[in-house]
């Protein structure tokens, strides 16, 4: 009964209604931003590795990580799986779709987070919450998505992560699940109980490193089969437009599975990648935008198509109609749709190193994105909850968070997963919401950015110049963290606390 009405939800939230709107709003602000997705890589690509963190904010390079950390998990291996078991082949392309259109999404709600951010107990706090409140002036609907973001992030999606890894570790070396979910529950608390930083930090250490490994081993399968490079491609392209007579009869499931899955993947649009992307210390709004804009790139382009050629290279993979339940391809009997593909696929070209290697690595994978979850939930929770009481609160979350994690490691992958889409849908339909209406800030911000590029400057940004209201931090121009630091000393020593851009501190005017 419980399952029957979980999927209902999950029916209704994800109509082809959401398909539309999703593709609608990825192309519209495509086309108004000219393509930025193609015309600024080169930009992209310097700004990942360019800038500082501060007290109060992290590099630009620890805000990727943080949000790769949340994009490169169980979507990335047990959802591409999902993807093809239930779309075919053809959903790889539809999940490549998804991801370059979606990247302008991801550049609009990061510069959104950026513009509307503020900093809380000396750290950068942001995200569709804060940018909804003022950017639009809905408190309420502010409201609606922070509690929605806080439910979906603490209890409904933690569960599949948690769940993929009790499985692959289960199907590789044997061990309990309950166990795996204690070990789980005991090293994620470790990391979030340490703040925003020491989680930072983890994610800056642990996913480029796991990413480079598992690419890697991408290509060593690839290469092996590399004689079936044109006949795989042919197939994921025929397939995507139902010219492959196979799967002529899922096209629409090639869609929807295609889309979906590359959207939990890259989660461009979802509002989730905003959260880090406001924790960032830069110059200039558009900077952080288009470093997430491009972190999407290297999660679905790398990691969710490495995952992809190694099943379709190898074979190892089933393919099911939803409609009917009939088995349309069976080349691994007995084997559920998700990371069991994955492993067989390294197990044919490194026997018996597939299921432990891609066990492990979707560990390490699936664990910073609990990390990911984490902060996202905390960011909400720090806008709900303000003065004395947001202490208990924030231990509270750590607590439920734990729970759903260890729930999640024993509990069945297909509810797992039907709860996770119910969080992630509703986040999307808010958060599109949101920015569709909030596109012309987020639009200024580009062409300021571009303007000053062409004049050779490094952008700063100043929202009192364009009249943007409530984009507090930005109202004086961009204030460097010396700055700042300067601001609060002399507010310590007995000044009037105000500071000029030369950093000149201002007498305190009296009335005679």
């Amino acid at each position: 009964m419980f399952e029957q009405i979980v999927n209902t939800i999950v029916d209704i939230l994800w109509s082809p209604i959401l398909i539309g709107f999703i593709v609608f709003c990825g192309l519209y602000f495509s086309i108004r931003t000219r393509f930025l997705q193609i015309r600024h890589i080169k930009e992209m690509v310097k700004l990942v590795t360019s800038g500082k963190g501060s007290d109060a904010g992290v590099s630009p390079f620890q805000a990727l990580a943080m949000s790769l950390s949340g994009r490169i998990g169980v979507g990335n291996i047990a959802g591409t799986a999902t993807g093809i078991a239930f779309g075919g082949p053809g959903a790889v392309f539809w999940m490549w779709v998804i991801t370059f259109i979606g990247a302008t999404s991801a550049y609009v709600e990061s510069t959104l987070a950026q513009m509307y951010k503020e900093e809380q107990d000396g750290e950068y706090r942001g995200g569709p919450a804060f940018y909804i409140e003022k950017g639009l002036g809905w408190k309420w609907f502010a409201i609606i998505f922070a509690i929605a973001t806080l439910t979906a992030m603490a209890f409904l999606m933690p569960g599949i992560q948690s769940n993929a890894i009790a499985d692959s570790i289960h199907n590789a070396f044997g061990l309990d699940k309950t166990l795996t979910g204690i070990i789980v529950v005991a090293l994620v608390g470790f990391t979030i109980f340490g703040g925003v930083k020491r989680i930072a930090k983890t994610a800056e250490l642990v996913v480029p490193f796991m990413a480079a490994a598992y690419v890697l081993i991408a290509i060593v399968v690839i290469v092996v089969n590399f004689v079936e490079i044109p006949a795989v491609f042919a197939l994921i392209f025929k397939s995507a437009f139902g010219a492959e007579q196979l799967f002529g009869g899922i096209l629409g499931s090639a869609i929807m599975w295609g889309v979906k899955r590359g959207l939990y993947a890259n989660e461009a649009g979802q509002g989730t990648g905003a959260h880090p992307a406001a924790a960032a210390e830069v110059s200039h709004p558009t900077k952080q935008g288009l470093v997430q804009a491009f972190s999407i790139y290297l999660d679905v382009f790398l990691i969710v198509t490495a995952t992809a050629m190694m099943i379709l290279f190898t074979q190892q993979y089933n393919v099911i109609d939803e409609n009917t339940g009939q088995t349309i391809v069976e080349n691994v009997p007995g084997v559920e749709p998700g990371a069991g593909y994955t492993q067989a696929a390294v197990d044919t070209v490194l026997p018996g190193f597939g299921a432990g290697f891609v066990a492990i690595a979707l560990f390490f994978f699936a664990f910073t994105t609990i990390y990911a979850y984490y902060y996202i939930a905390e960011t909400n929770l720090a806008y709900l909850v303000r003065g004395k009481f947001r202490g208990i609160a924030f231990t509270l979350l750590k607590l439920v968070l734990l729970v759903s994690i260890f729930y999640g490691s024993i509990r069945t992958a297909s509810t797992a997963w039907a709860l996770g889409d119910i969080g992630l849908g509703i986040m999307v339909w808010l958060n599109l919401i949101a920015i569709l209406l909030l596109f012309k800030p987020a639009n200024i911000a580009l062409k300021d950015y571009e303007e000053q590029l062409k004049q050779g400057k490094d952008p700063v940004f100043n929202s009192s110049k364009y009249g943007i209201k409530n984009a507090d931090f930005w109202k004086d121009g961009y204030i460097s963290p010396e700055e700042r630091k300067n601001r609060k000393n002399n507010s310590n020593s007995g000044g009037n606390g105000l500071v000029n851009r030369e950093g000149v501190q201002e007498r305190d005017k009296v009335n005679l």
